[in-house]
Parts: C-alpha cells; structure tokens; sequence
C-alpha cells in the first residue's frame, strides 16, 4: 500500500514536474509510488529500450516503493472508460492516501487527459460490486503539479520547499538522456539550466533556494501554520 500515487502521463514527467516532492516525501517517511500512463514512445532520440533504461535509473535514484507503466498509447491517449477502469483498478490495489496528477491546462492532449483519466479514476475505485480488481478505495485528495508545455507562469495553491532534493532532482532528470541531453543544445543555458531557474524562481517566492508549485482544484485544510514558511 502507497500513501502517495504519481500518475504521470510519460516516463519522466514525475521527476520534471515533482521529482524534488518525491525526494522530501521518501525522507519523511512515506511510501511513494509513480504510475506512467504510457511508455512514451515514438520520439527523436529514444527506443523502448531506452526509455525503460532511464525510468529505472531515475527510479533508483528517487527510492521509490512502486512503479509501473499501464501500457496506454502515446500521442493518443484518451480517458477512456477501459483506461479509466485499469487505472481504478490500480488504485484499488495499492490504496494511496493522495493523488498527484498534471495540471489540467496544457497543450499537451495526453497531459489534459491524464487529469482527465485520474479524476474519473479516482471516483471509479470507491465503486463496489464491480469485477474491477481490489477493494473500493477514495484517495482523500487529488493535487496537481506542473509540467505544462504552455508559456504560463501558474498561480499554485502552495510552493514546496525543495532546496534539498534539487541535487537528486536534477539527477533524476538527467537519466533521460535520450529527451533532454541529445540533440539539444549544449551551450548554457540548457534545458537543465532552465529547470533550475524555474525552480530557483519558484524557491524566490517563498523565500528558499529551490521551490515546486502544485494547486487543487478543491480548498486545502490547515490544522496549524506550523508547517508554513
């Protein structure tokens, strides 16, 4: 059983958009698994080999507890009621407390349709009589991270502190050579340089280093404003 569940609509875009999250949850002591939707594949650099190559390096570097690929197809995913029962299914199994998922905004079709797919998701896995696998389960809270292909400066709900996980972040992302290392420019500043920049903006408005933004749809609660910064 997972407390967190990431559904990322393609290998790597779990450690873009909230790699730095990932790290500071497994060093709080939480089980974190990831879900890639699809395999990713075709593009200009990559194989399946490879992609499976780097998804495992990237994932012994976040210490993840889970990850599994649901075989959707790329380039054409669609929040299908077959793609929604599989992904039910999975999170009956492995009952998350939380749910991450894209933003719902993108240029990105498969990104829009992931959202599309764990919200309806979500709402399956509590059904009962049904021959989906598992027990009725509700994750408590979907959250949303950013890896968006629009020019948009989001206006999150919270901004994590991950000035300690960047290093490992980075890390995590530089295992997929084959998108973001070849046939890129490699003149500064590169596409990592970039993602450090995001992050380190991000990190500016809440008064750290290096920062994540993340929103909900649905208000977030406080018990105390301890954890605040």
């Amino acid at each position: 059983m997972l407390d967190i569940l990431v559904i990322a609509p393609h290998p790597d875009d779990a450690e873009l958009g909230m790699g730095g999250a990932i790290l500071k949850f497994k060093s709080e002591g939480l089980r974190v698994g990831v879900l890639d939707l699809t395999n990713g594949e075709p593009t200009p650099h990559g194989s399946l080999e490879i992609r499976a190559q780097e998804t495992a390096a990237a994932t012994e570097i976040l210490g993840l507890d889970w990850r599994d690929n649901l075989g959707l197809p790329n380039r054409s995913l669609e929040p299908t009621l077959e793609a929604r029962a599989q992904l039910a299914g999975v999170i009956r199994q492995q009952r998350p407390r939380w749910l991450f998922a894209p933003f719902w905004t993108d240029a990105h079709p498969d990104h829009v349709a992931a959202t599309q797919l764990v919200e309806a998701a979500r709402f399956w896995a509590k059904l009962s009589k049904t021959d989906m696998p598992g027990e009725p389960h509700h994750p408590e809270r979907i959250f949303n991270y950013y890896c968006v292909h629009l020019k948009l400066v989001p206006q999150p709900a919270f901004v994590l502190d991950i000035s300690d996980e960047w290093e490992q972040k980075r890390a995590s992302i530089e295992c997929y050579q084959s998108q973001f290392i070849k046939g890129r420019p490699t003149e500064p500043p590169t596409f990592v340089d970039s993602l450090r920049d995001e992050a380190a903006y991000w990190g500016k408005t809440i008064g750290t280093k290096y920062g994540e933004p993340f929103t909900s749809r649905e208000p977030l609660g406080l018990t105390t404003m301890a954890g605040l910064v």
